[in-house]
């Protein structure tokens, strides 16, 4: 049987499809969160975009789980690529995550997501509030207005939840992990930018070595309510 968080989950879920018709995407890391919410969403949207941000720099792991999932779940898998190859930001621009994360970030993250985003009206991530101090207040359905004027309605419906409530919904559904988790990854971006944590208590402290909390496609659009 369902578990309560789950529950309430699939109906915000349903609940905000029957409201808003437009068209939506999710934006997916392949972590276990995004993967909840894919799991859900994709029963009632087969073909939903899935909007991955291909920055050229993560793990072999994560690629490998990326197709696999892509090809067990007949994903509609849409990488986002930044204007840049690796080598060409390289040779221009030198090491950005190791001189300047925040602009490697932007320019990897952020740019191809923000122009992206021009073409959706209802935008799924697998945000919890839990995750960082950054995100304490997240709403799990927010009207969020991009840098053009364009509003987007960004949806969170594991904004309540623990990591248990994830890990139990990844068990009850059968949905295999990322295996980077079983090496003691508790949050997985990019491998430069990607340590083990180094607070237990801190999922995401193995992040940019603690100089920043968010990598800024959570930061860039404003939140209008």
């Amino acid at each position: 049987m369902s578990t309560q968080a789950q529950v309430e989950a699939e109906s915000l879920l349903d609940h905000v499809l029957e409201e808003h018709h437009g068209h939506a995407c999710i934006t997916c890391s392949f972590q276990a969160e995004d993967m909840v919410v894919l799991h859900m969403l994709q029963k009632r949207i087969p073909d939903v975009p899935v909007l991955f941000l291909d920055t050229g720099y993560h793990f072999k792991e994560t690629y490998a789980y990326r197709d696999r999932m892509t090809a067990a779940w007949k994903l509609n898998l849409v990488n986002l690529l930044p204007a840049r190859t690796t080598a060409e930001q390289e040779n221009t621009l030198g090491i950005l995550y190791h001189s300047d994360p925040g602009r490697c970030c932007h320019l990897r993250k952020v740019e191809p997501l923000m122009s992206a985003l021009e073409n959706f009206d209802l935008w799924f991530t697998g945000l919890r509030r839990e995750q960082s101090p950054t995100r304490r207040y997240l709403q799990q359905v927010e009207q969020h207005q991009l840098a053009s004027g364009k509003s987007v309605l960004k949806v969170s419906l594991l904004a309540e939840w623990s990591w248990p409530d994830v890990s139990d919904a990844m068990a009850e559904n059968g949905i295999e992990y990322l295996p980077l988790y079983a090496q003691g990854y508790t949050s997985i971006g990019c491998q430069p930018c990607t340590s083990l944590p180094i607070d237990a208590n801190d999922p995401r402290s193995g992040r940019w070595a603690g100089q920043k909390l968010e990598c800024g496609i959570h930061t860039f659009s404003k939140r209008a309510s």
